[in-house]
């Protein structure tokens, strides 16, 4: 019925005075709820267009598909020429129709098992109440149905009602003995009851023993199977027992009456889904066709039923409808699920049948597959390889790929003329464009044919050209499996010859990517803002740094660390053309480098390595790249700055002082390394830059100007090596077979919580392990400064000692299970060993080195270590990517809002503060805290020489960080970070008493404590010498004032000239030349008077800093404040140590 707009419905307004049989309401209203419920037997009937029970699929001649069969047309159709028989429709617009089939005999639903197990258990399986006592029951609804009570409460009720139900044994309302239900194993789903095993009483087990009795009486054989009694639940007992439950008592069994009564769990039909959820698929040449898994299975219910059917009415035996009633039960379960533990297959039939489930679950499934997978246009694959000219923000596109790969562009009037260009070239010619689509028209023109120099003619602003791709654009980079957020990142666009894509071999961590044959993805954004959001978050100089630990992971790797290992060597020199050479390598010509002076000047200009390095890192003046740091690399021995292996680093402002470069330096996992300190202190882009001239310069000369391979020559053993391996084996086993000797005489000590044998195989296999560990620290000893192994080992670029130690000397002991080898062959690990021997190569030691080659035992137990190597890695890949998996989408709706609390979804708070703490991983500076108080305060004495002021004393320096720690806006930093607070006063404490134990060293007061009239002492002493200076600028008029300054600042720029000596002397006779008159002395001595008096005299001063106290305050200042008692030594180390020490 339609109303008219005035009455709010559609159609001719309605008479009001007629009366409305049926009101129609076109206002949307919102859905509260939904409830899920169980199908009943009756439902399945309303819902379906006809009943199946036809065996045939198709009839004979015709190959029409068969009324009242699984594909009848009144279910709906597969294909397209057909025409649904219910609804009318062709295949695009039906959606299809149910059907269902009538079981002979009903059988479990194998997704309800679990439940049907639990309520039988918890009911009598006499009069099917619920196995509680009154008192009990009305306690258990009383407290279910508080409103008060959560989902947590509820399931633990749940598990008690559970628990006291399995502990009754009589039912406290028909008497009748209960036991467990379980399910047979290894058969169909079957249930069993076994009510006469259970606890029960002594009478009710008299009755049943004497009803044994009598029925043993009439066939003895049923002797043998008194103690395996059990009661069969078949799906028709079940099925009644359920019908009997009452209403009152469904909601203790968890279960709604009204919705979902638990006799629905029992399958009496099963529904028949539509046909075009299960096409046929024709054959070639249109013989026939091959049908669908759920068809087949559908076909296979119906013959079973049929049978069943047939036996039943003939009057078969028992057996016989047994077997039909259980292969009834098999299809049906494995309709609905196929994978179904436990279920015995029937003879013939196929393994891996995709039920139900499988079309659901798993990664090819409906969800993961289907609808949270995406296949995605503008995408490509190939294989990779490195390419270190590269930045590491770009990425090689083959030319091809590029081709292929378009972006629509918006035609402007500032791309007109390269959009046209790109037309005229079209899809075969780079850079070209393959499409056209003009605005206001929904039809394109391909670009493949026609004319198209007068479509660029044509060509206006609004119309859209999907050009080639082309350098600069923004695509997405990933590599499979994508287990972090850095597996997919966002890259620059180079296009390059050849069928590979290339990118900068320091990028490879983050994708865990090798270049032994692996693939990656490219994706191609299509929109502006698609591009700007990926360059923006997922850039690669957006993701330096990785969140799980704030640790650097784009860094140098391989032949960049063997490279500036090499390049830093003390014994590293070019002359001004090879070191033009080499810088002019680390970058394009468009960046300006300014070249430092040599580091020798005679007899031959030379340039070190080093200051390579410093270029690097600041190539110019104009550069305002400070970096200090200072570090232990794997080389390091002792001794700090005069390492004699160089292996102590230090950058002073960008300057590298001293050491090796290598992996602590370089590379990746390090927060102490110059990567790391370049993006805290001066960004991501920095560090960016300084890698990109790292990778370009390292590749370059260390193949084309230095040269690094490795053969077998670097791994043959000399004399006096394979003399010392020798011993150490000898040695290693003299001490074994020791310690075998005293076990077997019983005298072997024992370790804690271990028996004699446990004892004996940890002390071998620590010993036998050592032998190892000697021999690669004995073979890094013996081998030259330029044996290339040994070369990686220590930059840390490849290979350790161990693996040289393998190479060389022996490969050691092999262990299985993190134990010595087991014996497995006969009390013995080899039938080439005696019984139970315990010495080192009858136990997996290999004594050989991979140079000398292993023997066949040898070769045994080395295949051992490595198989389980093998196997853990395959393992544990799978588990913890599952685990992985099941983590992200339990916990992929949380996130981080504006007021700092981490909510789901809904809004609910999780946590009111990320962490408890509110700290990002990916900005801790420390180890385990966010600053690193130690760093900061050397870059900040390096980059601020504040020597114009005093530096702190050391209580000043106490008072000062408790000061500032107190202040309310410091405080706010981190509301529950407490612990930090008091980690900066702490370190400023440590830093004051370095300090002051410096100055006791120097043989001046320490000032570690508070004075209290200092400060007074201080202000007096500052306006004494105002008052001072004050007097002394107003005496005299203004034109004497000026003139007495001019000769006063000229002589002592006479007096300022450079002297050799670290001190300068200011005195009249060693400044006057010997043609001054004697006018001249005696203006000279007047003004050097007035220089004194002023308190200008800086005697006793290092030459480079006589011109830091510009006037008599400042100097005044420093003496009160330094504690000096006037004597040249004492004043000089106070200044050095309070302007090099404690800054």
């Amino acid at each position: 019925m339609q109303s008219g707009r005035f009455g709010g419905g559609r159609g001719e307004r309605r008479n009001p005075l007629v009366k409305q049989l049926v009101l129609e309401n076109d206002r949307p209203a919102k859905i509260s709820h939904l409830n899920f419920g169980l199908l009943s037997e009756t439902d399945m009937m309303r819902m379906s267009e006809l009943r199946v029970h036809s065996k045939d699929l198709f009839k004979v001649p015709s190959r029409e598909p068969a009324v009242d069969g699984v594909l009848d047309k009144r279910l709906g159709v597969s294909n397209k020429k057909d025409t649904c028989a219910t609804c009318h429709l062709r295949l695009a617009d039906c959606v299809g129709h149910f059907g269902y089939i009538k079981l002979e005999l009903p059988v479990f639903h194998i997704g309800y098992f679990k439940a049907i197990t639990e309520i039988l258990q918890n009911i009598c399986k006499g009069c099917s109440r619920v196995l509680l006592a009154p008192n009990e029951r009305e306690a258990f609804l009383r407290r279910m149905r508080d409103p008060k009570a959560d989902v947590l409460r509820l399931v633990g009720l749940r598990k008690k009602i559970s628990a006291l139900c399995k502990k009754t044994v009589k039912c406290p309302y028909c008497d009748a003995v209960n036991g467990t239900v379980r399910k047979v194993t290894s058969t169909t789903l079957k249930l069993v009851h076994e009510k006469y095993r259970a606890k029960a009483t002594h009478d009710l087990r008299n009755v049943f023993v004497a009803q044994f009795a009598e029925a043993q009486a009439n066939n003895p054989e049923l002797g043998a199977h008194l103690p395996k009694a059990q009661e069969d639940l078949s799906p028709l007992a079940v099925q009644q027992l359920f019908r009997e439950i009452p209403d009152q008592d469904c909601e203790l069994l968890w279960v709604d009456a009204d919705g979902g009564r638990p006799e629905k769990l029992i399958l009496s039909s099963v529904l028949v889904p539509p046909v075009c959820i299960r096409p046929s698929v024709a054959m070639d040449g249109g013989t026939g066709s091959n049908e669908d898994d759920i068809t087949v299975k559908l076909q296979e219910i119906v013959q079973v039923n049929f049978a069943l059917r047939a036996a039943l009415q003939k009057g078969a035996s028992l057996k016989m409808v047994m077997e039909d009633w259980d292969f009834l039960q098999i299809q049906v379960a494995q309709l609905m699920n196929g994978d179904t533990p436990g279920l015995v297959k029937p003879p013939g039939s196929k393994s891996g049948i995709r039920g139900l489930c499988q079309r659901l679950k798993g990664k090819q499934g409906r969800f993961r597959g289907n609808l949270s997978g995406k296949r995605v246009d503008f995408s490509g694959r190939t294989v990779i390889s490195p390419d270190p000219n590269l930045r590491i923000d770009q990425v090689g596109v083959p030319e091809h790929v590029a081709k292929t790969m378009t972006y629509p562009e918006k035609v402007t009037r500032y791309n007109l003329e390269k959009l046209r260009k790109c037309v005229v070239n079209g899809p075969s010619v780079h850079p070209g464009a393959n499409v056209i689509r003009i605005e206001g028209q929904k039809f394109t023109k391909n670009l493949l044919y026609g004319d198209r120099a007068s479509l660029a003619d044509e060509l206006k602003i609004g119309d859209i050209v999907e050009r080639h791709m082309e350098d600069g654009d923004v695509v997405l980079f990933n590599r499979q499996p994508s287990l972090h957020k850095m597996s997919i990142m966002a890259h620059r666009v180079k296009v390059m010859p050849w069928r590979t894509f290339r990118f900068n071999e320091c990028v490879c961590s983050p994708y865990n990517a090798d270049f032994d044959g692996d693939e990656m993805n490219m994706h191609l954004p299509q929109t502006e803002e698609a591009r700007t959001e990926a360059i923006t978050l997922m850039g690669v100089e957006e993701n330096l740094i990785t969140p799980r630990n704030g640790e650097p992971l784009v860094a140098a790797t391989q032949d960049f660390l063997t490279a500036a290992y090499l390049l830093t060597q003390k014994n590293i020199f070019f002359n001004r053309e090879q070191f033009c050479q080499v810088i002019s390598i680390m970058s394009d010509a468009g960046e300006h480098i300014e070249l430092p002076p040599p580091a020798i000047v005679l007899p031959v200009r030379l340039w070190t390595g080093k200051q390579v390095i410093n270029l690097l890192v600041k190539p110019n003046s104009q550069t305002k790249v400070l970096v200090n740091l200072e570090l232990k690399e794997r080389n390091y021995t002792s001794n700090k700055f005069m390492c004699w292996k160089d292996g102590y680093v230090c950058f002073r402002n960008s300057e590298l002082l001293c050491g090796n470069l290598g992996k602590k330096t370089l590379g990746d996992g390090s927060k102490k390394g110059l990567f790391y300190v370049l993006i805290r202190d001066h960004g991501s882009h920095e560090a960016a830059r300084c890698m990109n001239r790292l990778a370009k310069l390292c590749a370059r000369w260390l193949g084309n100007f230095k040269g690094f391979s490795i053969g077998i020559d670097d791994v043959t053993p000399s004399e006096e090596l394979a003399k010392e391996k020798e011993r150490l084996l000898q040695d290693g086993y003299d001490a074994s077979n020791r310690s075998i000797e005293e076990y077997r005489r019983g005298k072997l000590s024992l370790k804690p919580g271990c028996d004699a044998i446990q004892s004996l195989e940890s002390e071998l296999n620590g010993l036998l392990g050592k032998l190892r560990e000697t021999a690669g620290a004995e073979c890094m000893r013996t081998l030259p400064f330029h044996n290339s192994p040994r070369i990686m080992a220590e930059c840390g670029s490849k290979g350790s000692a161990l693996n040289i130690s393998q190479m060389m000397a022996c490969v050691g002991q092999q262990s299985v299970g993190g134990k010595r080898v087991p014996e497995g062959f006969v009390n013995r690990t080899l039938p080439h060993f005696l019984p139970h021997a315990l010495h080192a190569s009858a136990k997996g030691f290999v004594a050989n080195s991979f140079y000398s080659g292993l023997t066949a035992t040898e070769f045994f137990f080395h295949t051992m270590g490595g198989r389980e190597g093998l196997v853990d890695t395959a393992v544990k890949t799978a588990e913890t990517g599952y685990m992985a998996r099941r983590l992200m989408k339990a916990l992929e709706d949380l996130s981080c809002q504006y007021d700092q609390t981490v909510r789901n979804s809904e809004g609910s708070v999780v946590q009111f503060t990320y962490g408890d703490d509110g700290l990002n991983p990916a900005f801790m500076e420390g180890d385990d805290r966010p600053v690193d108080f130690q760093r900061l305060l050397q870059h900040i004495r390096s980059t601020l020489p504040d020597r114009e002021s005093p530096a702190l004393l050391p209580f000043e320096l106490r008072r000062l960080g408790k000061q500032v720690v107190q202040r309310p806006m410091f405080q706010a930093i981190l509301p529950t970070g407490r612990k930090f607070l008091i980690e900066i006063e702490e370190f400023l404490g440590a830093v004051a008493t370095e300090i002051a134990t410096n100055r006791t060293g120097c043989g001046i007061e320490a000032m570690d404590k508070e004075v209290a009239t200092y400060a007074a002492k201080l202000e007096k002493a500052f306006d004494d010498d105002e008052a001072a200076a004050l007097k002394s600028e107003t005496s005299g008029s203004a034109d004497q004032k000026k003139e007495k300054k001019i000769q006063v600042s000229t002589k002592l720029e006479k007096l300022a000239k450079p002297s050799q000596g670290r001190r300068r002397l200011v005195k009249p006779e060693a400044t006057a030349s010997d043609d001054d008159t004697e006018d001249s002395d005696e203006d000279l001595s007047l003004d050097l008077a007035t220089y004194k008096r002023k308190g200008l005299d800086k005697v006793g001063l290092p030459e480079w800093e006589q011109d830091r106290f510009k006037t008599a305050k400042a100097r005044a200042t420093w003496n009160k404040r330094a504690g000096m008692d006037g004597t040249v030594e004492k004043e000089e180390a106070a200044w050095l140590l309070s302007h090099n020490v404690c800054r």
